[in-house]
């Protein structure tokens, strides 16, 4: 689908490298995926440090940490038990299954290793997709918001389509390409938070906008 190209194209001219995901290491990326479900990345980035300045940036760390310890240092994420919670489950399975390396985590097939993270308590499509894409570097396309709303708007593929629908049109239309997925959905990303307003879009400045 050449206007997948297109658009992407357009985005980067206009945007440039957006340099996703920020982190040290990939189980660092693994956390951020899931610590900023229904927040914004500078309080993850609040969460993260208090980990880091305890010390206690680790799989095996974390996981023979109280829970109460836990959701002290993870509360700027917001939703800090919840998130707890999920944490906890996901680095039980991290540690039952692969013995907290990432190393072995990445040397799965992409396919399986899926449906085990969506096994997981409190990790959906999105979440694990980014676990994916950013920390293993899988060549799976993420789909979000943005990237609904800006299709949508364009009339490339409904909104009310789900998520596997939307992210079969990139994997069919596209070369499963790690960098590209990855620098593509951070723009939809960009173009999002900057143009493609879920109110009130800014559509005059979008990139995408034809008699722009």
């Amino acid at each position: 689908m050449a206007i997948l190209l297109e658009i992407y194209k357009k985005l980067y001219q206009a945007f440039g490298p957006q340099h996703w995901w920020p982190g040290d290491t990939p189980f660092e990326i693994a956390l951020g995926a899931i610590l900023t479900q229904n927040t914004n990345w500078g309080n993850v980035e609040k969460a993260i440090q208090n980990l880091k300045n305890n010390n206690v940036l680790s799989a095996r760390s974390i996981y023979e940490m109280s829970v109460k310890k836990l959701a002290e240092l993870i509360r700027p994420a917001g939703y800090f038990n919840v998130k707890t919670r999920r944490l906890k489950s996901f680095i039980a399975f991290f540690m039952n299954e692969y013995h907290g390396s990432t190393k072995r985590m990445k040397g799965e097939d992409t396919y399986s290793l899926r449906n085990k993270l969506l096994s997981v308590n409190g990790i959906g499509p999105e979440t694990a997709d980014s676990i994916l894409l950013y920390a293993l570097e899988k060549p799976v396309f993420v789909i979000d918001a943005y990237t609904k709303r800006v299709l949508s708007r364009h009339g490339i593929m409904e909104h009310k389509k789900s998520y596997d629908e939307f992210q079969e049109l990139f994997h069919y239309s596209l070369k499963r390409d790690v960098r590209l997925f990855n620098e593509y959905h951070a723009l939809f990303v960009k173009v999002g938070k900057t143009c493609c307003k879920r109110k009130k879009p800014l559509c005059d400045n979008c990139p995408l906008n034809v008699n722009g």
